[in-house]
């Protein structure tokens, strides 16, 4: 449970009236995302101000009035999925901030150029966000998001989202070196061993992968590898 001194405010105005609760933001994105275990856990207390700074705790009357409720925990929840948090300038860019390169890295990992058939680079994908005028919310989860960019950026760069396959042939000597990485980016579809003692498998990875994938099987097999694209 966070202390009072490093809580944020979540605040919502109802009827004319203000109500605040005292969270943990570090577990804010868990709470939007997968919802918490203890859901307690995410206040610094269990108390429902009018005004937190002040300790002017809310009336029952007025949570009554407002939620029909005056559980703590109900109205909390109202709060947290309707108000919004008030964060400090610095906090909340710094937030922001470690969103926007998640969202930019999940984009540049999976899309491509239609056009081309090959990858954004990061840089290009965040320049066309902030041309969009993209706001990413700190605590909306990062999948959740994905889709609302590539809508806004679709007008200023081609873009799409799209998967590829990629037959690859290896020697026997290099396959336990390899076969981890190869699962790990993407999906086996299909393997199976040559004569010769050659690993083959049909890869299926994220387009925008193809590069580091590629360069992954280069420098683990000193370029002693056989790659291509299946249509």
């Amino acid at each position: 449970m966070v202390s009072m001194e490093e809580a944020v405010i979540a605040r919502l105005e109802r009827f004319g009236e203000h109500f605040e609760v005292l969270v943990d933001h570090a577990l804010l994105e868990k709470y939007y995302s997968d919802g918490l275990e203890d859901f307690v856990d995410l206040f610094a207390i269990d108390t429902v101000f009018k005004d937190a700074k002040k300790g002017d705790k809310a009336s029952e009357e007025s949570m009554r009035k407002a939620f029909e409720s005056a559980d703590f925990a109900f109205v909390a929840r109202f709060i947290l999925d309707h108000g919004h948090v008030q964060l400090t300038t610095e906090k909340r860019r710094d937030l922001v901030e470690k969103k926007t390169k998640m969202v930019v890295s999940e984009i540049a990992r999976n899309a491509v150029n239609p056009q081309t058939g090959t990858p954004h680079p990061p840089a290009r994908i965040e320049a066309a966000m902030k041309e969009a005028g993209v706001h990413i919310d700190p605590f909306k989860p990062m999948e959740k998001q994905v889709a609302a960019v590539l809508d806004a950026i679709r007008p200023i760069i081609p873009i799409r989202f799209d998967k590829v396959k990629v037959a690859v042939k290896v020697a026997g000597v290099d396959y336990g070196r390899l076969y981890g990485d190869i699962a790990a980016m993407g999906s086996i579809l299909k393997e199976e061993w040559l004569p010769n003692g050659c690993w083959v498998g049909l890869v299926e990875i994220p387009a925008g992968m193809q590069n580091d994938f590629y360069d992954m099987l280069n420098r683990k097999t000193k370029g002693a590898v056989e790659t291509e694209i299946v249509k």
